[in-house]
């Protein structure tokens, strides 16, 4: 069972989609226009988004970029369009599927079930350890050599998911996007929190332990040898 939010401007089409998922337990929420979905997806954040391309005041192409810059939530794409080049630009713009009108509900329903298949299959667990620091996700509490760390809301969002990718570089934009949900912005508050998060580690950047600064490309927390 997840939560669905289906994004509908038709009245028929929604009610149709809304039966089809409710009958399988989805718990599902709805909105016709991409305005009112935009909020309802950073007020209450569903599981999976079903966006349909031709709303009333944006363009669901629009609608895609907005919420992908305040959100990471799975998006499959209804629509009548099925040309080829239309469909790839959405995928590359963020989204996860797509769906051509007509669609019967077990189709929608297979595509959704694989979605969250994936999106749960990439949730970090709740405890996440590099070398001898640890994140635990649910009490939002950090460990260095068992001893409490005193992070503020940001630094421990920033610290939590560079330590979920641990051993990977993240650009300043993923960064940007994921941990302040913003889609652009200066640089300079991302050094900031680095800067006071590498302090709190006990280290600095020209001799770090862990947050390492890849010159033009990004961050990346490692496991210390």
């Amino acid at each position: 069972m997840a939560t669905v939010l289906v994004v509908e401007d038709d009245e028929y089409v929604r009610s149709a989609i809304i039966q089809e998922l409710s009958r399988r337990q989805h718990v599902v929420r709805s909105a016709g226009r991409a305005l009112d979905a935009l909020r309802e997806i950073t007020q209450n954040p569903p599981d999976a988004v079903v966006l349909d391309l031709g709303l009333p005041d944006l363009d669901g192409a629009e609608a895609l970029k907005m919420v992908r810059s305040v959100s990471s939530v799975p998006v499959i794409i209804v629509t009548a369009r099925d040309n080829e080049a239309e469909i790839v630009r959405l995928l590359q713009a963020g989204a996860d599927d797509y769906l051509v009108k007509p669609f019967s509900g077990d189709h929608l329903n297979a595509r959704l079930d694989a979605i969250l298949r994936r999106a749960r299959s990439a949730t970090p667990p709740p405890l996440l350890c590099v070398g001898a620091l640890s994140v635990d996700l649910n009490r939002r509490e950090a460990h260095l050599d068992g001893a409490p760390l005193t992070l503020t809301r940001r630094e421990f969002d920033l610290l939590a998911y560079l330590a979920a990718r641990a051993d990977r570089v993240v650009s300043r934009k993923e960064l940007l996007t994921a941990v302040w949900q913003q889609s652009y912005g200066d640089d300079q508050t991302i050094d900031v929190h680095l800067s006071w998060l590498r302090r709190k580690l006990g280290e600095s950047a020209s001799s770090p332990r862990y947050l390492h600064t890849v010159r033009g490309v990004g961050v990346m927390l490692i496991t210390p040898p």
